[in-house]
């Protein structure tokens, strides 16, 4: 298969020129999540070194066969890890960077092998594991969490307004027959939404469960210090987020970081740093054209935002 920057075998890099754009000036980047080496290749093109990470195995074959001749050069190299785990990994220790980029989300690629179960087409497994080896499942988290965390899961991360009966539907099947397919899912879904419920319904529930299976969310709160701190001054941090939940924490995160007095308003005398640690890039998040959500229905829902260290 061949691979190019405009249609990787993961998936095409959604705002690739957007995110050049904004690391145009960085000599080496971070990429975070790897996926099929798009982005890099972009980056790389115009100059970076790139250190790609990703803790899907697949996504590291796929990325070391696309930009095998730059890793021969010395201008990649790719790492198998979580973003929230650089410290963890020895070839990492201590490294500094000028451009940090995460594309959050799940790639088409995973989407489309059904046995990652990362899809609702009929008889795909629940398992919705980015790391493969990962212990818990999207069936596990169907079948063993309390009713009341279900509540939380379809509320907080698909806005479900009949999440309480979902929740109950889902109970109450489980009773008599666990969940082991996306058909079951499916079902359950139709008996509360209705029997016309179709991919419209389905998409933001099913990502609500991966989103509980990976933790997005907490790995996703815990890494922006971590990579924040990983920035050299003047370097730029890039994220594309494709749930509101994601987005409103990068959100929150830039403009905290971009605060001089983080105090409560009322406090008499500042106990906080008492500095900006830099300042927001985009003061509104940077979403796609027209013409790219119409030839990458990945990107419709694309939200990207970045933030510079201070020099």
């Amino acid at each position: 298969m061949t691979y190019s920057a405009a249609s990787p075998a993961f998936h095409a890099p959604v705002l690739a020129r957007e995110v050049a754009q904004l690391l145009g000036n960085a000599r080496h980047v971070l990429d975070c999540t790897l996926g099929g080496g798009g982005h890099a290749l972009t980056l790389l093109m115009q100059g970076a070194r790139v250190t790609g990470i990703d803790q899907d195995p697949a996504a590291i074959d796929a990325a070391t066969r696309t930009l095998e001749a730059h890793a021969r050069r010395g201008d990649f190299r790719a790492v198998r890890a979580n973003f929230a785990e650089l410290d963890d990994q020895p070839e990492l220790d201590g490294a500094t960077f000028d451009g940090i980029l995460l594309d959050l989300g799940v790639s088409s690629h995973q989407i489309d092998e059904e046995g990652r179960g990362f899809t609702f087409r009929p008889g795909a497994p629940l398992d919705m594991r980015m790391r493969p080896e990962a212990e818990t499942d999207a069936a596990q988290v169907l079948n063993e969490s309390a009713e009341h965390e279900l509540i939380r899961i379809f509320r907080e991360y698909a806005d479900e307004p009949r999440s309480g009966r979902l929740a109950r539907e889902i109970v109450r099947r489980r009773a008599t027959r666990p969940f082991r397919v996306s058909d079951d899912l499916v079902d359950a879904i139709r008996a509360v939404l209705g029997p016309r419920s179709g991919p419209a319904q389905f998409a933001p529930l099913f990502q609500a469960v991966r989103i509980a299976v990976n933790d997005e969310l907490g790995v996703l709160q815990r890494a922006l210090p971590a990579l924040r701190d990983r920035l050299v001054p003047g370097g730029v941090i890039a994220v594309i987020a494709y749930h509101s939940g994601e987005d409103r924490l990068v959100k929150h995160a830039f403009a905290e970081w971009s605060s001089a007095c983080t105090c409560p308003p009322r406090q008499p005398m500042c106990t906080c740093r008492g500095h900006a640690l830099g300042t927001t890039v985009t003061r509104k998040p940077v979403r796609p054209s027209a013409a790219e959500a119409g030839d990458n229905p990945r990107a419709r829902s694309a939200l990207l935002r970045a933030w510079r260290s201070a020099a």
